[in-house]
């Protein structure tokens, strides 16, 4: 069994490093304009793919406690406009305590399943990459320097700039980006719409 799984790991490690190989490959032509921009540009796929997975990957078990939830969600707001507040008030602690607690829990399970598939193992994967082929020894092979940026703070000291860190920032600022263009793109359809 434990060759086996030797075997097995060997195999994932091989598939790790060849994607790894296909990934140094394809982002080659962008390293004349600097680690920072490659790993921006790393951010921004990385984040239109999450955005498009999160959109399209929907499991039925999921569709189906959200129309589960939605049910006897209603069905507590209808329980609770009853003539008779007490009897509203009853009839809803009835309903949270037979389905819509547990339709909740299950409802939220199964979203934070798909949300860890779709948005964050994404991200955390094209971390590990960033991490690994962004060293600060390869950073010096590559680019002839061991960070992504240099700054100096008020005190006089140089602040060195990693490619983690400026990864994570490059995701904050990629998702702002995205939450705005968003917004201005919705407004500008909703006025084109509108009749002058």
């Amino acid at each position: 069994m434990e060759e086996f799984l030797d075997i097995i790991w060997l195999k994932v490690l091989f598939v790790i490093q060849y994607v790894v190989r296909c990934l140094d490959y394809i982002l080659a032509p962008l390293n004349h304009f600097g680690p920072a921009v490659v790993i921006l540009a790393v951010v921004f796929v990385t984040v239109a793919a999450t955005k498009y997975f999160s959109k399209i990957y929907k499991t039925k078990r999921y569709v189906e406690l959200e129309k589960e939830f939605k049910y006897w969600f209603n069905l507590r707001k209808e329980a609770l406009t009853c003539e008779d507040p007490e009897k509203g008030k009853e009839l809803a602690k009835n309903i949270d305590q037979a389905k819509l607690n547990r339709v909740y829990y299950d409802y939220f399970f199964e979203g934070l399943l798909s949300s860890l598939l779709t948005k964050y193992l994404p991200i955390f994967i094209m971390l590990a990459y960033v991490n690994e082929a962004f060293k600060p020894d390869i950073l010096l092979k590559n680019f002839g320097r061991e960070y992504i940026f240099k700054f100096v703070n008020y005190d006089g000291k140089t602040i060195l700039v990693g490619a983690v860190f400026w990864f994570v920032l490059a995701i904050l600022l990629v998702y702002i980006a995205w939450f705005i263009a968003e917004k201005l793109y919705f407004k500008h359809i909703k006025t084109k719409e509108q009749p002058a």
